[in-house]
């Protein structure tokens, strides 16, 4: 395998972790159907999760919970209906609006960081940053609890678009996000290099079998778990390169007016591989959207750029999973690092607050059509049913039918918890 060319800054074995994935039990499954047949088999299992990630800390005040009698919070959008009768949101987010039956705002998020990092870590695992352990992402749990379950599959099962997002912490690099820096170009060493394919199958199976013969050689002496995970890994990684599901990947297989209608932005056309992932049988898929950070000239960076990147990319996504009878199998989550100010500064932008904002949730079968807790007029301070990050975190577990009791052992033998303190909404998920 000393042919593989990686990506600028992964190293081989940052990249064989990536691939050393959890594999689902389809026996040889191809994708000589669509990908909804391939869907039918493997979803009976389980559920998949997507999560929109808003890097940057997205204004909420703007997007979700809007104050138009706010005078000095308010901000120049005007709130429109959506799908919900009294559910109102922005209205720059028209196709959202008109697909949003299935989803719910919480407006009453406490999630205590301001940092960008911090809160990016948060969000995704439930836990404040601990210097003596390192926490998995969501994704990453969902690998463990949903991908080992099954087997055969010859896909990841924690997938991250656009970013690198949170990874596995002690549940090891087979189970961290493999990373697709960007869905609209061919996916980096999915294929063997060209001067090892253009001998065929023959040289490349020649070389595994070398490969096999040293680690073989290398494990009977027994020098510790390393030279068997390596193993495993190089294993799982080849399944992929030789499996045709890979073709998952090709957003030119899709209709070009559904592309179209996705947004033929990298967010956009994340979404429509998001939705082909979830579709194929995958457990949970990250998409990214980044410039959030809006501390100046906020409103016309929303309403001339991230709005209606977000509102193509999003909206179409809760269209197609619905028209394909697939919202009741995907939980949909939007969030980010962490809400905007509610006063507006001094550079017509928002800076940074956690204290009291909104994230959006619905399908894979819990209620929608609500929304949780409330802020004052002026969106300052939470008035009903205050939510904390580890509440969302059981919400998400519970939706996914994993136990909130569960728990882990790291390898230094500290017991963690996916849910720790925290309560799944009963409003949402009973």
């Amino acid at each position: 395998m000393s042919d593989l060319t990686l990506p600028s800054g992964m190293t081989r074995r940052h990249f064989m972790g990536h691939m050393a994935t959890t594999a689902m039990a389809l026996p040889a499954v191809h994708f000589f159907g669509s990908l909804a047949q391939v869907h039918a088999a493997a979803k009976k299992a389980s559920k998949s999760c997507i999560v929109l990630w808003m890097g940057g800390g997205p204004s909420h005040m703007d997007t979700w919970n809007l104050k138009p009698e706010s005078e000095k919070n308010g901000g120049p959008f005007k709130p429109i209906d959506t799908a919900v009768p009294g559910i109102q949101i922005s209205e720059h987010l028209p196709t959202i609006a008109k697909n949003f039956k299935h989803m719910n705002i919480i407006r009453s998020l406490n999630s205590k960081e301001g940092n960008h990092d911090r809160g990016t870590y948060m969000l995704h695992t439930g836990y404040q940053p601990n210097p003596t352990v390192v926490h998995p992402g969501f994704g990453s749990y969902m690998s463990v609890e949903l991908g080992e379950k099954l087997q055969g599959f010859d896909l990841p099962h924690c997938i991250a678009i656009n970013s690198p997002s949170v990874g596995a912490g002690f549940l090891g690099m087979s189970h961290s996000p493999f990373v697709v820096n960007n869905p609209t170009a061919k996916i980096t060493n999915l294929e063997p290099p060209e001067e090892v394919a253009k001998y065929g199958n023959l040289r490349t199976g020649r070389r595994l079998a070398m490969l096999d013969t040293v680690e073989r050689s290398f494990i009977s002496q027994k020098r510790g778990q390393g030279g068997i995970d390596h193993q495993a890994v190089y294993k799982k990684t080849i399944a992929m390169m030789t499996s045709k599901m890979k073709d998952v990947f090709k957003l030119d297989q899709e209709p070009a007016q559904l592309r179209d209608a996705y947004g033929r932005s990298s967010f956009g056309q994340g979404c429509l591989m998001a939705r082909r992932l979830v579709e194929a049988g995958v457990s949970y898929v990250e998409v990214s959207l980044g410039g959030w950070d809006t501390h100046a000239n906020a409103f016309e960076t929303l309403s001339k750029n991230l709005h209606p990147t977000l509102d193509k990319g999003m909206g179409t996504l809760l269209a197609d999973l619905e028209q394909r009878g697939l919202i009741n199998d995907v939980m949909v989550v939007w969030m980010g690092d962490f809400g905007r100010t509610p006063r507006i500064n001094q550079n017509n932008g928002r800076d940074h607050w956690p204290n009291s904002w909104s994230i959006v949730i619905g399908g894979g079968g819990m209620k929608g059509g609500q929304i949780v807790g409330a802020t004052d007029k002026d969106g300052v301070d939470i008035t009903d049913r205050p939510i904390g990050v580890m509440d969302v975190i059981g919400t998400m577990t519970k939706t996914m039918g994993i136990d909130v009791a569960t728990q882990y052992t790291t390898p230094r033998g500290r017991p963690i918890k996916i849910v720790d303190g925290g309560t799944p909404i009963k409003e949402l998920v009973g």
